[in-house]
């Protein structure tokens, strides 16, 4: 049923919620929407329990911001009844098989399992990073070399300037290389090349745009890693600028 488009799905909460003001143009409340939905409240429904009022976006053709509301779908069931008519007949059946069906075996068990393969990639994620960093302390105990020994850390930006490169070329090359892939958005060695002081990474902790607490990996290249990275470099025949104008 098509006029149910009013129906969205929270997955935080993992609920069904009902737009108000598009339930009062389905049922074709006479009544205005201001009117009618403060009435609506009047029977016992509690604000931030049974709904969560919110402004709507302002349509294409601009206008000030709607009062809405997000109505749990017992509230909506009640709300249909309250209506006694065919229309509110209609939805409220509707609303009784989506809940059905939402709490069928079948849903409830594709939903576990969709939060729980999206922990696992997560987990694996951090696992990565996490097995990066450890091998990279490594490095302090077995080699005490003088490169090792120098604290001084660039990035790859850094480093790909001195051989007139972009970050973006650069990390692709190392890639093609076998030396680091791309997990969750951020550069990780692979297992042959960890533990070998090539890098050092912090964890940084900063707010999403949602205002929730995200954390990601900085990662910087060691003297030892950039040593790495020119033989690399110089085998593809990339000479860095400053030897560029020796042989000049």
């Amino acid at each position: 049923m098509n006029d149910f488009a009013m129906v969205t799905i929270n997955q935080e909460n993992d609920r069904i919620t009902v737009s108000a003001r598009e339930l009062h143009e389905f049922l074709q409340v006479k009544t205005a929407f201001k009117d009618w939905f403060p009435r609506m409240c009047e029977y016992g429904f509690e604000e931030g329990v049974e709904f969560c009022s919110f402004l709507s976006e302002t349509s294409e053709q601009g206008g000030r911001p709607a009062k809405d509301a997000q109505l749990t779908i017992e509230m909506a069931k009640e709300i249909c009844m309250l209506q006694r008519n065919e229309r509110g007949k209609a939805a409220r059946q509707y609303f009784i098989q989506l809940e059905k069906d939402w709490n069928s075996p079948e849903k409830v068990m594709a939903r576990a399992l969709k939060i729980a393969d999206e922990k696992i990639i997560l987990l694996n994620q951090k696992n990565l990073q996490l097995e990066q960093q450890i091998a990279e302390y490594e490095p302090k105990i077995q080699y005490l070399d003088e490169i090792l020994a120098c604290k001084e850390t660039v990035t790859i930006t850094q480093i790909a300037a001195d051989y007139d490169l972009t970050a973006y070329k650069l990390n692709k090359i190392l890639y093609e290389e076998g030396v680091q892939r791309k997990v969750g958005g951020q550069w990780l060695l692979y297992k042959e090349h960890m533990g070998k002081g090539y890098t050092k990474s912090e964890t940084v902790t900063f707010t999403g745009r949602d205002g929730r607490d995200r954390v990601t990996m900085n990662t910087k290249w060691t003297q030892k890693g950039r040593l790495f990275i020119h033989n690399i470099l110089t085998a593809r025949g990339i000479v860095a600028v400053m030897d560029r104008e020796c042989i000049a």
